[in-house]
């Protein structure tokens, strides 16, 4: 089994903080935010659920800690920026591809079962 198969799947908070990142650098309650807004709450990252996940995505190399943007002007210094690194990217690219087949396998049988009961 290659080293990549053993990586997948992320979970869901893992991937959607991958998700969040591809757009540049972000701090804890943007992450948050950003989740919260695009899944229209449906997924919502509680304070603890939300920095275990980023310290296990720091372990394995999937983010890392960065210096704040320099558009980002705030009151608070102790805000603790991470960004995606090259290899999150192709986790977040592997683990999305993985999504898109159980999705269209999950369509194919659930094709199938049209009429069943109707």
């Amino acid at each position: 089994m290659s080293e990549r198969v053993r990586r997948a799947p992320l979970p869901p908070t893992a991937y959607h903080i991958l998700l969040c990142l591809i757009e540049g650098p972000l701090h804890g309650y943007a992450m948050k935010s950003v989740v919260e807004e695009r899944t229209d709450g449906v997924v919502r990252l509680g304070a603890g659920t939300l920095y275990h996940a980023i310290k296990s995505l720091r372990d394995k190399g999937y983010v890392v800690e960065t210096e704040a943007p320099k558009e980002h002007e705030s009151p608070n210094p102790r805000l603790r920026f991470y960004a995606i690194t090259a290899e999150g990217k192709e986790i977040l690219a592997m683990e999305t591809e993985r999504l898109a087949a159980d999705v269209a396998l999950a369509r194919k049988k659930l094709a199938t079962l049209k009429g069943i009961g109707e």
